[in-house]
């Protein structure tokens, strides 16, 4: 990947890093010479990341090993930031995850605790290890990764419902943080091609590829570029909520496919 080199002086920390939105977002905002601060579960592709990132842009960057998931673990992780990294600029809490598809009367507990765990108390345990350092500083922009999905399909039921959760707290935490100069950013994409659906149905390749299945989706960079467009504009400018589908999809259940 070629990079664009430009020092900003500023900090990214974004979750979820190592696939999709995530990765894609650390590779946008390291073209343009942000700090970065990478965070997931899976170390092998952090470190990775990491390496890429530092032999491309020659920044700063750091991994972070820890799951969102355990509040222990993300309080630790923050509150042991060196003091170069605590002036954490804008934060994107982009982990989560859609898995399985069921009615719910046929639903799998343990399906709707590991989305509900990541999509919403993983983002606001991130959100409350971090907010206090923006708070502290009278400045800075939390960015949240939430989905079309906010509106309710079939058989969406709890992702659906933890994709609401999001774009509710990302409105709460805007009027909170407003004395604070915080910028608060709810981005809400639509069907676009990561790992996304391979995770929904639990690795089977030919079901993930029906998702898109005569439809052109949204790509990783596509979105990378929405968060670093809100992530600059003016000082004086926040843009609160932003929804983003393909060409082909008008909302979460309303698209077309072509044969």
């Amino acid at each position: 990947m070629n990079f664009k080199y430009k020092k900003m002086n500023k900090t990214l920390l974004v979750t979820g890093a190592t696939s999709g939105f995530g990765k894609a977002i650390a590779r946008r905002f390291a073209a343009n010479g942000y700090n970065i601060i990478i965070t997931g579960r899976r170390k092998e592709r952090l470190e990775e990341l990491e390496t890429e990132l530092k032999s491309h842009s020659g920044i700063k960057v750091l991994s972070l090993n820890f799951d969102v998931r355990n509040y222990n673990e993300v309080m630790s992780a923050i509150n042991n930031l060196p003091d170069e990294w605590k002036a954490i600029d804008i934060l994107v809490n982009n982990a989560g995850l859609a898995v399985g598809l069921n009615h719910i009367d046929k639903g799998v507990v343990d399906d709707w605790e590991r989305m509900i765990d990541t999509n919403v108390k993983g983002l606001i345990y991130v959100t409350r290890a971090v907010s206090p350092l923006m708070v502290e500083r009278n400045s800075g922009h939390i960015i949240n990764i939430g989905s079309v999905a906010r509106d309710p399909y079939e058989n969406g039921n709890v992702y659906c419902a933890s994709k609401a959760a999001v774009d509710t707290f990302s409105k709460a935490i805007r009027i909170d943080l407003l004395k604070n100069n915080i910028k608060v950013t709810h981005i809400a994409p639509g069907m676009a091609d990561t790992e996304f659906s391979i995770v929904r149905f639990k690795g089977d390749a030919e079901k993930a590829g029906i998702t898109y299945k005569g439809i052109k989706p949204l790509t990783a960079d596509d979105i990378a570029d929405a968060v670093f467009y809100c992530a600059t504009l003016p000082a004086h400018v926040c843009i609160n909520d932003l929804e983003i589908t393909c060409t082909q999809q008008a909302n979460a259940t309303t698209n077309f496919r072509k044969e």
